[in-house]
């Protein structure tokens, strides 16, 4: 208990100062906008410190390493879990106000490296878990991976208007759509398998309610049928099936019937994420209303103790993201204090200043270990948490 006080106010004390300190200026007198915003100052040291040790430079494809230092038995690049979410950072510090311009070049690098997954394989394409050949030796197309790739394709074609990241949205939809569980014999029928397999033996929520936000996304550009239908189907099994209490929902279904009932914030927001398009696209109100309910559910499990400390940062980017979705149209400013805590806490507890790098426990979250290696994964993350904060100041 003493130590979980100890952190909150750490946390609220650094994040006080943040928010209260005084724009700087340049030579010329005006506020630049990266010194004056202390989350765009942290977004941009952050990003600096991933793209000096973990970017392996246009000569490499423009890949990253999975960790720093590199590990004994490591691949040559990262996983592409690991590149999206560098991609999904690159996109948002194009987005930070007054100085995101710059970024623009490194977004689109970002994207041709993720294509460099792409695998046709005979008839059932998808982003491998792992670079194919030559570059590679391949990996299995999971579908949470390609989920999330959809999804930063759509954020990349909302920020530039380029019609290619909105076909390969909408390829990426097309290859989650695969892992539908259709056997009526199964408890609880329905539901998205984790990877492309016949040893699969589970249907997940994280890619579910991925994919559900995914589809729901695209409708809302596309307005096809298609993606509006799957978007309630997918939506509606994790909540009809997975849902323990609002905005908490079970990790899986086995095929056997045992219930994962691990909880993660991923899950929790891609159902905030969902709902919230779902009211936008349609205005049904019943989304808002579950997309509120699910919210304020979560964050009153999630705040408690050092549960949000203990997750794992890129978990909890996604988490903030969807909160951030939620309050674009129903605003709370509990959803942007409990972002702005974490990231300041993380920034005072987790981040070595001597590179700018942070270092997690082997989950991906929790307290800081000075032995443990950056990376790719984390550090993006934080770069995508403390980007949010400075492009939504509300």
């Amino acid at each position: 208990m003493v130590k979980t006080t100890a952190r909150a106010a750490l946390a609220l004390a650094v994040l006080c100062g943040a928010l209260c300190a005084a724009p700087a200026a340049n030579a010329a007198g005006t506020a630049d906008t990266r010194a004056a915003d202390p989350w765009a100052k942290r977004a941009a040291s952050a990003y600096d410190a991933l793209q000096r040790n973990l970017y392996q430079g246009a000569g490499q494809h423009g890949l990253y390493l999975e960790k720093f230092p590199q590990q004994t038995g490591d691949n040559a690049h990262s996983y592409l879990w690991s590149l999206r979410e560098a991609a999904a950072a690159t996109v948002d510090m194009a987005a930070l106000p007054g100085t995101g311009q710059r970024y623009a070049a490194d977004a689109a690098e970002r994207f041709d490296a993720v294509q460099l997954y792409f695998d046709p394989r005979d008839g059932r394409p998808g982003y491998d878990s792992y670079l194919p050949a030559p570059l590679g030796q391949g990996g299995d197309v999971f579908y949470d991976d390609n989920s999330v790739v959809g999804l930063s394709l759509l954020d990349q074609y909302h920020a530039t208007g380029d019609p290619t990241y909105l076909d390969r949205a909408v390829g990426a939809f097309d290859i989650v759509s695969r892992g539908w569980d259709g056997d009526p014999a199964k408890n609880c029928p329905g539901g998205m398998d984790w990877v492309d397999s016949a040893s699969n033996n589970m249907r997940a929520a994280n890619v579910t309610g991925l994919a559900a936000e995914l589809a729901a996304e695209l409708y809302q550009v596309k307005h096809e049928s298609r993606f509006l239908g799957s978007a309630k189907k997918w939506y509606g099994w994790n909540a009809d099936c997975l849902r323990q209490a609002p905005g908490l929902y079970s990790n899986s279904l086995g095929d056997d019937g045992t219930v994962n009932t691990t909880l993660w914030t991923y899950n929790s927001g891609a159902m905030i994420g969902t709902a919230t398009t779902l009211y936008r696209a349609t205005g049904d109100r019943g989304y808002l209303k579950r997309a509120v309910d699910d919210a304020q559910g979560s964050l009153a499990y999630w705040k408690q103790g050092t549960r949000l400390h203990d997750q794992p940062a890129i978990f909890n980017a996604i988490y903030f993201d969807n909160l951030q979705k939620l309050n674009e149209v129903r605003p709370d400013p509990a959803y942007r204090e409990a972002a702005g805590s974490y990231a300041a806490q993380t920034w005072q507890e987790n981040r070595d200043p001597a590179d700018g790098l942070f270092r997690f426990q082997p989950s991906g979250g929790g307290d800081y270990d000075p032995a443990a290696p950056a990376e790719t994964l984390e550090q993006s993350a934080m770069v995508q948490i403390f980007a949010g904060l400075a492009t939504h100041r509300s």
